[in-house]
């Protein structure tokens, strides 16, 4: 979470992530060795530089993704971040069997597996080019902005797309990146701050996480052994990572706006007969099938809208001056988020019980409402078309007359 902090002042998008490898570096070796040197503290200092990178890539990918993709396939390119993520976690769930890396003996090379994406970032990252949004608005380098955009689009015609940068550069002309307090104080973004406070929250506190707490018991309730769990688990992931890559797809067709609609309100049809499975999961032999089916269905409407889509967000609802610091909202809320529930989880099961999915509920359907009444489409819109119709909505009230003292009175004698 301090890294998100920390991620809107980084300059460069392109040198930040191939700097950030360094940490996930160091984290694999003092994972990797801390069984031979017998050190426990060894294997925390490395979960916090593993989660330092984590914390500085899930903020750059999207926005160097965002900013490198053209308009029409904007939204596709971004997804591959989160069907990147689905896919780690599969990859992760796979090596941790115990035929493979789970094992007592193999877990020190486990938690070091994450150097290999670190690896193929530092051969592959110095090949591509800078964002060509940020050379040109941040950086004012035309030359290198045609030049990237040539090597990202081939023989395309790039008249359309400068003109839209370069209109972009000159409504920001003079102007320099907003600080994170900035943003808070400018009303022309209020209702985009709002946007991505209230999904980024509500990415965690619809309780998706939380679901795969209950995985493990619903398997064994529907009779899967022990020993076979964690090969269903696996399945639960492929589901996330199955309607990442669906969301990919179909984004740019369906819409933002429709996909985490329909994944909110899926999701709030789901959690209630998934409580009502649960409290009749001893009464009827059927009910744990039931309950596994609304695992994956759960998990399922999860990733194919608010799981990638609200990570994209950002990058076609700010300006490039406000984009960083949107970011680092938006990351640190979904960290600190997690955390809560990560902590609170435990006391909502204790204290409700079968129905503890009540206030994950009740994230999903204020969620859906919201989007459903605020959230404008931003396919097929450039930046500025997106700004402009935030604008009819941010600055429609009107201004309020400064009081300059009372007003002078003249008296006339009759």
């Amino acid at each position: 979470m301090a890294t998100t902090l920390q991620s809107s002042m980084l300059p460069l998008w392109k040198k930040s992530l191939l700097l950030n490898n360094l940490f996930v570096m160091i984290a694999a070796l003092l994972s990797g060795f801390s069984r031979s040197a017998k050190s426990f503290e060894m294997i925390v200092l490395g979960r916090v530089f593993a989660g330092i990178n984590s914390g500085v890539s899930m903020n750059i990918q999207p926005m160097y993704l965002g900013e490198s993709s053209p308009k029409k396939l904007r939204g596709a390119v971004a997804m591959t971040s989160a069907c990147f993520t689905a896919f780690g976690l599969v990859m992760g769930q796979v090596i941790g069997l115990r035929e493979i890396l789970g094992s007592e003996e193999m877990w020190p090379l486990l938690l070091a597996s994450n150097a290999v994406p670190g690896v193929l970032q530092l051969i592959v990252l110095p090949w591509l080019p800078e964002s060509p949004r940020f050379l040109l608005i941040d950086q004012g380098d035309k030359e290198s902005c045609i030049c990237a955009l040539q090597r990202l689009r081939g023989n395309s015609d790039l008249t359309g797309e400068m003109e839209e940068m370069l209109a972009e550069q000159a409504a920001t002309k003079g102007k320099r990146a907003k600080k994170l307090w900035e943003l808070f104080r400018e009303p022309s973004l209020r209702w985009q701050l709002i946007t991505i406070i209230v999904l980024s929250s509500a990415m965690q506190l619809c309780g998706n996480d939380s679901m795969y707490f209950y995985a493990s018991y619903v398997f064994q309730e529907a009779g899967i052994s022990s020993e076979k769990i964690q090969y269903v688990v696996i399945g639960t992931g492929c589901c996330e990572l199955l309607t990442s890559v669906t969301c990919s797809l179909f984004i740019e067709r369906v819409g933002r706006k429709a996909l985490v609609l329909g994944g909110y309100s899926l999701m709030s049809v789901w959690a209630i007969v998934f409580m009502v499975a649960l409290s009749q999961q001893d009464r009827i032999s059927w009910i744990p099938y039931l309950s596994m089916a609304c695992i994956f269905a759960y998990i399922l409407s999860f990733g194919i809208g608010p799981a990638g889509v609200t990570g994209i967000l950002p990058t076609e609802l700010f300006d490039q001056m406000s984009r960083p610091a949107a970011y680092m909202i938006c990351g640190s809320l979904i960290w600190l988020m997690l955390s809560l529930i990560g902590l609170l989880f435990p006391f909502i099961l204790e204290g409700l019980g079968h129905f503890c999915f009540v206030p994950f509920f009740t994230v999903c359907v204020c969620s859906a409402v919201y989007v459903g009444f605020f959230l404008p489409e931003t396919k097929g819109k450039s930046l500025m078309e997106i700004t402009e119709e935030f604008n009819q909505r941010n600055l429609k009230a009107p201004a309020r007359r400064s009081w300059n003292g009372p007003a002078e009175i003249k008296i006339t004698k009759l």
